[in-house]
C-alpha cells in the first residue's frame, strides 16, 4: 500500500512538472520579486523628495506652484495602497501608474524651474540630491523593464498548451502589465545641465550679429 501511494505521488509529480506547474511557481515567484523591486524604487524616490523641495524652497520659495505641484503629487503617489493583489488587477495598477506617472512630470518641473536659480544649482546639497534623484530614476526604469518583461514571460507561459490547463486548473489568469503612451520619453530621467544658461522668451530680442 505504502509503494502504492508512493508510486502516485510520484507519478503526479512528473505530471504535474510535464504541465508546467513548476514552471508557473517559479515565473509567479519572478514577477512578485520584479515588482517588489519596482516598489522599493518608487518608494526611494519619494523619500528623496521633501529634501529636494525643502532645498529649493530655501532658494525659490515664490515657486509655490512647483513647489505645492510636486507636494500634492507625491502625496498622491504614496497615498496608494500597494498589495499583492495590485498585480492581478489592471485598474489599480493603472492607477498606480498613473500616480506616479504624475509625479514624475512633476519633478521635471521642479527641475526645470531651478535653471532660474544659479544660487540654487550650485548648492551642494542640491547637486547631491539631484544626483540622486537621477540614479534613482534610472533604477526605476531598469526595475520597471525587468517587471515588464517577467510578466510578459509569464503570461506567454500559461497561454500555450498545455500549461494553459493547468494554469486554468489552479487559477492563474494573465497579469495586467504596465502600458505608457511614450515609453522612450517616459524612462528619461528628470535632468538639468549645471552648465546650460536659461533659455531666453520666445519674444526675446535677437543678438546682433558679429
Amino acid at each position: 500500500m505504502r509503494l502504492f501511494i508512493a508510486g502516485l505521488i510520484a507519478t503526479s509529480c512528473v505530471a504535474l512538472s510535464g504541465c508546467g506547474y513548476n514552471t508557473i511557481q517559479t515565473q509567479d515567484e519572478g514577477v512578485k520579486a520584479a515588482w517588489s523591486e519596482v516598489v522599493n524604487q518608487y518608494q526611494r524616490r519619494a523619500d528623496l523628495i521633501p529634501n529636494l523641495v525643502n532645498t529649493v524652497k530655501g532658494y525659490a520659495a515664490q515657486e509655490q506652484t512647483v513647489l505645492i505641484g510636486v507636494t500634492e503629487a507625491r502625496a498622491r503617489a504614496t497615498s496608494i495602497q500597494v498589495t499583492p493583489e495590485m498585480l492581478n488587477d489592471p485598474e489599480a495598477l493603472k492607477k498606480f501608474q498613473a500616480a506616479q506617472g504624475e509625479l514624475t512630470q512633476a519633478l521635471k518641473s521642479l527641475l526645470m524651474v531651478t535653471e532660474n536659480y544659479p544660487n540654487l544649482k550650485s548648492d551642494q546639497n542640491f547637486r547631491d540630491l539631484q544626483a540622486q534623484l537621477e540614479g534613482t530614476e534610472n533604477r526605476i526604469t531598469v526595475a520597471r523593464n525587468r517587471y515588464i518583461e517577467s510578466v510578459q514571460t509569464f503570461n506567454g507561459t500559461i497561454r500555450r498548451f498545455p500549461v494553459n490547463l493547468t494554469a486554468m486548473m489552479f487559477g492563474y489568469d494573465v497579469k495586467p502589465n504596465f502600458t505608457v503612451e511614450n515609453e522612450a520619453a517616459i524612462s528619461r530621467p528628470p535632468t538639468v545641465d549645471f552648465n546650460t544658461a536659461p533659455a531666453q522668451p520666445a519674444d526675446a530680442p535677437a543678438k546682433p550679429a558679429t
